[in-house]
């Protein structure tokens, strides 16, 4: 992977914080108010997962992986670092607990928060195999219309 590149992923990175700090300000000044916590919570997981998706369907349309492994290891990267963020961030910064932190995680208690973590992990693949297959039904539409 040359440096420009990871440059770029990095980048498409920051654009996905950015959504997502968006997505969590919407969530807190509009319905997030008007429901509990939790549902709240997992309302924003949904619309999490979907404008994330915009944004990494868009990078892996202009800026496609050169191969399966590397969409798998971009969304891996992708997931390491909004982890390391959310910990690191929001433990020091926000003064957040690790206890608390650790409760995003509890499926058993409806925070749904890893579905977003594995949508980041795993979209790259997703988007670049169908990227891959439509491309391979356009060469063989072309090679019919020959």
């Amino acid at each position: 992977m040359n440096i420009s590149r990871t440059w770029k992923y990095i980048a498409a990175w920051f654009v996905m914080l950015l959504v997502s700090i968006a997505n969590g300000a919407a969530r807190d000044l509009t319905y997030g108010k008007h429901m509990s916590e939790l549902a709240a919570h997992q309302l924003s997981t949904v619309t999490s997962v979907l404008s994330l998706g915009v944004v990494i369907w868009l990078f892996v349309r202009f800026y496609p992986p050169s191969s399966t492994r590397h969409a798998i290891t971009i969304g891996l990267a992708w997931c390491a670092l909004t982890v390391a963020f959310e910990f690191l961030f929001f433990h020091f910064v926000g003064g957040h607990s690790w206890s608390e932190l650790f409760a995003n995680y509890n499926i058993f208690e409806g925070r749904v928060w890893v579905v977003v973590l594995l949508w980041i992990a795993a979209a790259p693949y997703v988007f670049f195999q169908f990227r891959r297959l439509a491309q391979a039904r356009s060469l063989r539409s072309q090679d019919v219309a020959r």
